[in-house]
């Protein structure tokens, strides 16, 4: 069994936290114009400050699954690695497809069906999206682990360093064939391998350009947007971004950093938290309905954001351990 590594359950933990926070503000990215600016522009800046949570999640396997330099076993790897994710994707898609149907003003189940007839295509619900670009990477994953694993280091930091480029052309909509979706993905599993596996690049450049990354992602969207008169994003919230990438790796070193300062009680803590986070993941959009349907934002963003967060992921964090103390159940939050 291979060691365990400390610093990722921070990782997932903090990740799981941002999704919730991107998820609990939404309804306030196009309120421009109907709440007070400044309670709009925090609002943004939240979502702004959240958006490397994905990214982190590629990046804590590809450092796992690159650097496992056990013999490469098919049947095992589809059965236990992709088939882990991809039945309680399934088996989820099919429950929000039907828990879609039900709203403030009613229930219709046309839509339920709609939905499931596209789940091959969409999402069924708005947090699922993730896996349709996450579960293809299991595909890609194996050759990754085969090349980067036989190469030298200077190489696989330089693919990392082209890969990089091509997000920063993606960023400014210089398109092309190296702007495919999923090459743009898995650019994160060889950084995050990169960053667990050879500490590079440095933890000294990284964190400063990250804060940059983060203050200028947030002023072009505000700036934008109040120009327009309208939430206006560009690319500078997408996930194949320089910007978002850089910002990724920063939270990445920043917890490997911060890891080592914790004590063994917090880290036994995190350790409980991180067991399920894919579970909060997986259902804090369930404890979002009401505050979405009926408009519980209660205060203005500074306060109702974290609010939310902590009552949405803490509920979520419940179910995920319910779920998981029965082995019939137990599957559905892995």
């Amino acid at each position: 069994m291979r060691e365990k590594v400390g610093y990722f359950d921070l990782l997932r933990v903090v990740a799981a936290i941002a999704v919730v926070v991107i998820h609990v503000l939404g309804p306030y990215r196009e309120q421009l114009g109907q709440i007070p600016n400044w309670e709009w522009i925090t609002a943004i800046t939240f979502n702004s400050f959240s958006r490397w949570a994905v990214p982190v999640f590629i990046m804590i396997t590809g450092a796992l699954m690159l650097s496992d330099e056990r013999p490469f076993e098919g049947r095992y790897y589809f059965k236990r690695r992709v088939g882990k994710v991809l039945i309680p994707f399934v088996v989820w898609s099919v429950f929000y497809a039907f828990f879609s149907a039900f709203s403030a003003s009613g229930t219709d189940f046309s839509t339920s069906w709609n939905l499931l007839t596209d789940l091959p295509f969409h999402e069924t619900y708005y947090h699922l999206g993730f896996f349709y670009y996450f579960i293809p990477l299991y595909v890609i994953v194996p050759f990754y682990q085969w090349a980067v694993q036989r190469m030298e280091p200077g190489q696989v930091k330089g693919g990392v360093m082209v890969w990089l480029v091509i997000t920063g052309s993606y960023l400014y909509h210089i398109d092309g064939l190296w702007s495919e979706t999923y090459l743009l993905y898995s650019g994160y599993l060889v950084l995050g391998y990169c960053l667990y596996k050879y500490h590079w690049p440095a933890m000294k450049w990284l964190i400063p350009l990250a804060i940059v990354a983060l203050l200028v992602t947030d002023y072009m969207v505000v700036s934008h947007s109040l120009t327009a008169g309208e939430y206006k994003i560009g690319r500078w919230l997408s996930y194949k971004t320089l910007n978002t990438a850089i910002a990724a790796a920063g939270v990445f070193v920043l917890c490997r950093y911060m890891f080592d300062k914790f004590s063994e009680s917090a880290r036994s803590r995190l350790a409980v938290l991180s067991r399920y986070s894919l579970g909060v993941y997986l259902l804090h959009p369930i404890f979002l309905w009401p505050l979405r349907n009926y408009d519980w934002y209660f205060a203005n963003p500074l306060i109702a954001i974290p609010v939310w967060t902590v009552i949405a992921g803490g509920l979520a964090l419940g179910a995920s351990w319910l779920l998981s103390r029965s082995p019939k159940t137990a599957w559905l939050v892995p």
